[in-house]
């Protein structure tokens, strides 16, 4: 069953006293892991947060960019580190306000019960893909670079063609799971909280495209010292152990 798009993680602090509510814009990437910790965070504040999920990018009406775009309110966005830098250039994000999260990296599924081939090595996945009766790869980030960059560095680009799908907004991994596509690449962190999809793995560092997540803090926030606190938690050392738990990386120390 589908999760729904808004999550309420808290209600109301100590004492009776009404909380704020700090409404968080995200991307798929992050989502695991703000769920995760998402509560602690709304308990020793004693607010409420309200989580909106939208692609980083693309067209879908419920991506980032456009929500904000057409004047919906947002007290942070959590999303691809790139498609935030768009943002900025726009003037749509408070300066200096981006916080270096977590970064990504892509792997596959297929549903649960099937065969699950080796995509260990570069012609591992590259007969991988030539086999499949049909591929399912994301709208945003991920499935960017596979349709644009990764293909063609693997030289099947035009052999896959007639059996490659770009899945709009909705998880790779659910579509995978209903049996419309045998073979399905997101990434990682969006992939493992799937039910009925078995992961199979990452694909090969040789041609493996890491995603950098980043959160800011959009113009119009009225809790922007609240925001500033849950992105500053969220890549706090403290909690790097959940959040690599959901299958993404901590950011490499500078």
């Amino acid at each position: 069953m589908r999760r729904r798009n808004v999550l309420w993680l808290a209600l109301l602090c100590a004492g009776g006293v009404q909380a704020e509510q700090v409404t968080v814009f995200i991307s798929g990437g992050f989502h695991a892991a703000l769920e995760k910790l998402g509560p602690a965070f709304a308990a020793q504040h004693g607010d409420t947060l309200k989580i909106v999920r939208g692609p980083s990018m693309g067209d879908s009406a419920q991506a980032i960019p456009h929500r904000l775009a057409r004047g919906e309110r947002a007290d942070a966005v959590i999303m691809v580190g790139y498609a935030l830098d768009g943002l900025i250039k726009q003037g749509r994000i408070v300066p200096g306000s981006r916080v270096e999260l977590a970064d990504s990296r892509i792997g596959a599924v297929v549903r649960k019960g099937e065969n699950s081939p080796d995509i260990s090595s570069v012609e591992n996945l590259k007969a991988t893909l030539l086999r499949a009766k049909s591929i399912a790869w994301s709208d945003s980030a991920s499935g960017r670079y596979i349709e644009d960059n990764m293909l063609a560095r693997l030289g099947v680009q035009q052999r896959v063609a007639s059996k490659g799908h770009r899945v709009e907004r909705d998880p790779v991994g659910e579509a995978v799971a209903k049996g419309e596509y045998q073979i399905g690449f997101q990434q990682v962190s969006e992939l493992l909280p799937v039910p009925g999809v078995t992961f199979i793995g990452k694909i090969p560092e040789q041609v493996q495209s890491v995603t950098r997540f980043a959160g800011a803090i959009p113009e119009g926030s009225t809790h922007q010292q609240k925001a500033r606190d849950l992105l500053n938690y969220l890549a706090s050392p403290q909690v790097q152990a959940q959040v690599r738990a959901t299958g993404l990386d901590s950011v490499p120390a500078s």
